[in-house]
């Protein structure tokens, strides 16, 4: 395995505490990384950050962490809220320091693709905290995929219910989602990123369009309604996101040419299609893979995130298929904002000029060409 990764952790909230900290600590365990050093604005989280962390270095804001620690850390993972990563990821890349980031990326496409740039020119990995790649029925998802199972997907659906927002500590705006100055957006803005990333794996291309309409509650600052089509080379997607329903459920279909597969939390089902010129179809496979949806630190996918991160580094992927990903993530959730803003009108992706930078990437490559991946 090598030595251990030298680690530092700016902002220490819920996410960090109870998603990142307990993989943290295994690593450590068992010789992989440690976090050396933690900053946080806040006097409470950074007292919590040094009983979890007995050993750590405690500040009080990234600059004065990446001023002391630069030299003695490998990586910064980024874990505030989401206006502060564009800020707080250039300091550490221009630190010479590989950045994990939480998703979104940024809160608009050009910050993105300048952290991106960052990344390139100083040689450091810039990485998402896409973790639902890693949910287990997602990864059984993958595996049927890539049996061929059902054909190539040409139309999917992602709904993401949720009963209300995702609470932050009590100790600093516990309801940030619900502020724009420090979310970005609403539940566009919180869940785009996961569902949008797994709907370009799904159909091994990006998005060319978006059609959307979110909807606000209680005159909040952010949405709490979100729906969108998206059209892609390959097909077309689905998808519908609640911070009001009567359920917290996730629910994703996907349809190729010879079947569909179908995810119910943790039930995950094949379907083929049968019959004469193909009008019927029959369920051949249901499997119940625990993946703990309830749970909303998801800290047991972050272990296999953190080996991404990890194999990025080891091979000099300083913008990686994944950091592309998260890239397009916030073009798209940028493209749905103002197509809701102009009456669901149809918005191209990528809608805005400074996303031509994508090809001046180096490690970017041809990944781009005709909007299909490989």
């Amino acid at each position: 395995m090598g030595q251990p990764l030298r680690g530092a952790l700016v902002g220490y909230g819920f996410i960090a505490e109870h998603g990142h900290a307990p993989e943290y600590r295994r690593l450590a365990a068992n010789g992989g990384a440690r976090i050396c050093a933690v900053a946080d604005v806040t006097a409470a989280r950074r007292e919590a950050a040094r009983i979890a962390f007995p050993g750590a270095r405690v500040y009080d804001s990234h600059l004065e962490l990446l001023q002391n620690e630069a030299d003695r850390l490998d990586f910064v993972d980024v874990t505030s809220p989401p206006y502060a990563h564009n800020e707080i990821a250039e300091a550490a890349l221009a630190s010479g320091l590989h950045v994990l980031c939480e998703k979104p990326l940024a809160v608009s496409a050009r910050e993105a693709l300048s952290m991106a740039e960052r990344a390139e020119t100083e040689k450091r990995v810039l990485f998402p905290c896409h973790n639902y790649r890693h949910a287990p029925v997602v990864e059984e998802v993958r595996s049927i995929l890539q049996k061929d199972v059902i054909g190539p997907v040409r139309l999917a659906t992602l709904q993401t219910f949720r009963t209300t927002h995702a609470r932050g500590v009590g100790e600093w705006r516990p309801d940030w989602r619900r502020e724009r100055e420090f979310a970005g957006g609403g539940i566009a803005m919180d869940h785009g990123s996961h569902t949008f990333y797994l709907a370009f794996e799904w159909l091994r291309s990006y998005p060319t369009s978006v059609t959307s309409k979110i909807s606000t509650t209680n005159d909040q600052d952010t949405e709490d309604n979100f729906s969108c089509t998206l059209t892609f080379p390959t097909g077309l997607v689905t998808a519908q996101l609640t911070w009001t329903s009567g359920a917290r459920k996730v629910l994703y279909s996907l349809h190729g040419t010879r079947g569909a597969i179908t995810v119910d939390d943790d039930v995950v089902s094949v379907h083929r299609v049968t019959g004469a010129a193909g009008v019927s179809s029959e369920l051949v496979y249901t499997r119940q893979v625990a993946s703990r949806w309830m749970d909303a630190s998801h800290s047991e996918w972050f272990g296999r995130l953190f080996e991404d991160f990890r194999r990025a580094i080891r091979h000099g992927q300083y913008v990686s298929d994944q950091t592309l990903d998260a890239i397009m993530c916030v073009e798209t959730i940028g493209a749905a904002y103002a197509s809701a803003a102009r009456g669901s009108q149809e918005v191209a992706i990528p809608f805005e000029s400074e996303a031509s930078a994508l090809h001046r990437l180096p490690t970017v490559g041809g990944r781009l060409a005709n909007g299909t991946l490989g």
